[in-house]
């Protein structure tokens, strides 16, 4: 049995709100709270590692733990990508080439050794290993590509995203009028959400006068976690009408 969702428009929906709660909550640890980037990626690494390894131990799919496996990706893709970027100081450029290298390497040696990158039959630990590896790399890559599109590209926050959410639109009107591996855009729809959250989440909690609306970290994760707690409510709720009924129908 596979422990992944279904790849729904509510899917992608929870995908993009996690990202951008994930853009606010690791500024909100690194930046707000002064806690620092290295130290951040270190807490968050440790959040990751314990929720991935609940994810791998379960034997059916969880909501709640699928998404809080999502979220610390996400949050730690955020302190990870400003400790190379700022800390390090290799930059946008470089870090975005670094982890775009990392992310091809994993979902090639994920094929090689398996044969498939499907994201709809993961359902033995080696598959869902490389499945969250490439996640953590592609949300960290994400972060790296939002700064870079937000920062140095001349676009801004809005801009980038705007940007994003034009590339996002391509990537729908190719899954219904070509015929390009459903596979192949997943995963790059997945990159791509990623940058989206993280110029949306800047979007949010910069000030004004850095061209963004001002609503701060706090603000903003927690209107963040609420959506996405009501999303996980609405179709874990839906899952299981959708469960009885076929239950009722073989009866």
């Amino acid at each position: 049995m596979s422990k992944l969702p279904q790849i729904t428009l509510s899917f992608w929906i929870m995908k993009i709100s996690a990202t951008t709660l994930g853009e606010t909550a690791g500024d909100l640890l690194s930046m707000t709270l002064h806690v620092g980037y290295a130290v951040s990626s270190l807490i968050l690494i440790a959040l990751f590692l314990v929720a991935v390894v609940c994810q791998l131990s379960a034997k059916k799919f969880h909501p709640f733990l699928y998404w809080l496996v999502i979220l610390s990706t996400s949050t730690a893709g955020t302190t990870m990508s400003d400790f190379m970027d700022r800390t390090l100081h290799l930059g946008y450029t470089t870090g975005t080439l670094i982890l775009l290298t990392l992310l091809i390497a994993i979902l090639s040696l994920w094929r090689f050794s398996t044969g498939s990158l499907s994201v709809t039959n993961v359902k033995t630990v080696k598959d869902e290993s490389f499945y969250w590896t490439a996640i953590l790399i592609s949300n960290t890559l994400g972060t790296a590509l939002g700064d870079f599109l937000a920062d140095s590209s001349g676009l801004g926050f809005a801009g980038g995203a705007m940007l994003i959410a034009a590339l996002l639109a391509l990537l729908v009107a190719a899954k219904y009028f070509s015929r390009i591996s459903r596979v192949v855009l997943f995963w790059i729809a997945f990159v791509l959400t990623r940058p989206f959250g993280a110029t949306m989440g800047d979007l949010l909690t910069k000030m004004h006068k850095q061209g963004g609306l001002g609503f701060g970290t706090v603000g903003s994760s927690l209107v963040l976690l609420s959506i996405l707690v009501v999303l996980i409510l609405w179709t874990s709720k839906r899952h299981t009408d959708v469960a009885s009924e076929k239950g009722n129908d073989k009866v």
